[in-house]
């Protein structure tokens, strides 16, 4: 099982030195991938719901502070060697694709193919508009924009043609080290399975019960076998809180004891669940979360 580590991007001391050490540390112990999440700003007033909490609330306050994930990566990139670079999730419909294809494929250079792009659609209707970008059909938008980076990634002489994105052909240099870029699909929807037989080498579930997450897996599995791919060809991710103090909602985390954590990722594992993205939840600030990660990776994930 292959664990990921949520970077210290977010809240009270998100800065400099503190990512430089974290990811450095991360990337000693073995830890497989840093990740980022993806607002842009937050508008003081909106209605929408966020989907993983049951009453649509958004579980961290509006005035957090809140690094780009694209640059927050790139300077991990620099500061690490093996550990690989994710975003859960980038949100599509937020950005012009060509612009952000060009971020991608410059990071994914740098870093020497370490890469992974997690793509959602988002559910804050209000921030998009904020950055002036279209709300309706964000699915099929989102659809577009992975089908415009496979081409500009892909393609010699890239050029497209749909109904939200048009442009003549091109030349796009440099192309991402890694061919095909992966991409790894978030979203709890049948658009988001589909979605992720098309176009994804994974599917990255978040915050939900492992039973749910079976069942959604076993919608993917489906959506392959429409498409003719063969599901066993990707992989099954969750993210999840890493809860010593068991804070959290214990369906929700990898919680407790080292024996309690172990039993934890075992059951996981035997659901099919192949990668595990811990967002530690613990107290100590940003030293105190890396404390987390050095027990669960040192005494737990050790023993797997």
């Amino acid at each position: 099982m292959d664990i990921g580590v949520h970077l210290p991007q977010l809240g009270r001391g998100a800065d400099r030195d503190a990512l430089m050490g974290f990811a450095r540390e991360v990337d000693r112990l073995g830890v497989h991938s840093g990740w980022v999440s993806d607002h842009v700003c937050w508008p003081a007033r909106f209605e929408s719901k966020y989907p993983y909490t049951a009453d649509g609330s958004f579980p961290a306050p509006n005035d957090m502070a809140w690094l780009d994930p694209i640059g927050t990566l790139t300077f991990v990139a620099a500061c690490t060697e093996k550990l690989r670079l994710g975003t859960t999730v980038l949100i599509l419909p937020y950005r012009m694709p060509v612009v952000t294809a060009k971020q991608l494929a410059t990071l994914d250079v740098v870093s020497n193919g370490r890469l992974i792009l997690g793509a959602g659609v988002g559910w804050m209707a209000e921030e998009a508009a904020v950055l002036g970008m279209p709300w309706n059909e964000r699915g099929r938008r989102s659809d577009e924009q992975l089908e415009i980076m496979r081409t500009l990634f892909e393609d010699a002489a890239p050029r497209y043609d749909g109904r939200f994105y048009q442009f003549e052909e091109v030349r796009f240099e440099p192309k991402p080290i890694q061919n095909p870029l992966p991409i790894w699909v978030g979203g709890a929807t049948e658009a988001a399975f589909e979605r992720t037989a098309r176009f994804g080498q994974a599917f990255h579930a978040a915050f939900q019960p492992v039973p749910t997450v079976v069942s959604e897996w076993q919608a993917v599995g489906a959506a392959c076998e429409r498409r003719g791919r063969d599901p066993g060809d990707l992989t099954l991710s969750l993210r999840v809180y890493l809860d010593p103090g068991s804070a959290m909602d214990p369906a929700l985390s990898v919680a407790g004891s080292d024996q309690e954590m172990l039993d934890t990722l075992g059951a996981m594992g035997d659901a099919g669940i192949s990668h595990v993205l811990v967002d530690p939840v613990a107290s100590g600030g940003v030293g105190g979360r890396l404390d987390a990660v050095r027990r669960l990776m040192e005494d737990v994930v050790a023993q797997l």
